[in-house]
């Protein structure tokens, strides 16, 4: 986390809002004192369930002789990425109006072999009793229309400081090592501008079509995969749990 380039971001935003006096300036040290403060939580979290993640990993692999996961990316969004979002919303600069909308700040991509690994992984993440789920979206079962797969669910995971127990949120996005490589490219082709709008639609459709193919074959070879190696079957997508008073209080912006 770059200290550095979130005290110059913050301060260049609350400048734009023309707060140069000198309570504005107290509080605009207090925004980024607070802002660093919680990014650290943020942090926190987000290398909290990658170590349970690559923990679960080790134990398939001693308990099934197979690695679910291919391999973890970490994130933070950038301090322009958060603001931009609040702008967007039209919410103030303000470390309540991140932690009470923004759910994504910490995310993490969770790259696994077959389907079967994206479900099993997910519940069993699911299942630690210091984890609880907040939202569950399936584009698995449920793809996009332009053939997006992955599973996005976000957990909320303490972070223990002197001051306690800090549930935060951290987005995780379970896919298949097909399901990354497509939405890498349907990511490139949405972004590339320069491109003749009938070549974009041309491309389009031909990547709804690969995605459709892509899940024919891996159903063919998770088929293969079950006789061969025997480990778990997924299952379901995990419930967030509705009821849960941590939950609740998480998502008490939405």
């Amino acid at each position: 986390m770059n200290t550095a380039e979130i005290r110059a971001r913050l301060t260049a935003a609350k400048r734009s809002l023309g707060l140069d006096g000198d309570e504005e300036a107290d509080d605009g040290v207090d925004l980024i004192t607070d802002f660093i403060n919680q990014m650290q939580i943020y942090e926190g979290a987000m290398y909290e369930l990658s170590t349970k993640l690559e923990i679960l990993d080790s134990e398939f692999q001693v308990q099934f002789s197979h690695n679910p996961i291919h391999h973890l990316e970490r994130r933070l969004k950038s301090t322009e990425s958060i603001l931009g979002k609040l702008d967007r919303r039209g919410l103030p600069y303000t470390v309540e109006a991140i932690r009470d909308n923004l759910f994504d700040v910490a995310g993490i991509r969770v790259i696994c072999n077959y389907r079967d690994d994206v479900y099993s992984v997910a519940n069993y993440l699911s299942a630690q009793s210091d984890i609880q789920v907040l939202r569950v979206k399936d584009y698995i079962r449920n793809p996009k229309q332009n053939g997006y797969r992955s599973l996005h669910v976000i957990y909320a995971v303490p972070v223990f400081l002197s001051s306690g127990a800090h549930y935060t949120p951290v987005e995780v996005q379970f896919r298949t090592i097909a399901m990354d490589y497509w939405a890498s490219l349907e990511h490139a082709l949405r972004y590339k501008t320069d491109l003749p709008d009938d070549k974009h639609a041309e491309h389009s459709q031909t990547l709804l079509d690969c995605a459709r193919a892509l899940q024919n074959v891996e159903t063919q070879m998770q088929t293969i995969h079950r006789d061969i190696n025997g480990a778990p079957q997924g299952g379901e997508a995990p419930t967030a749990n509705e009821d849960s008073p941590i939950r609740n209080a998480t998502l008490k912006g939405q």
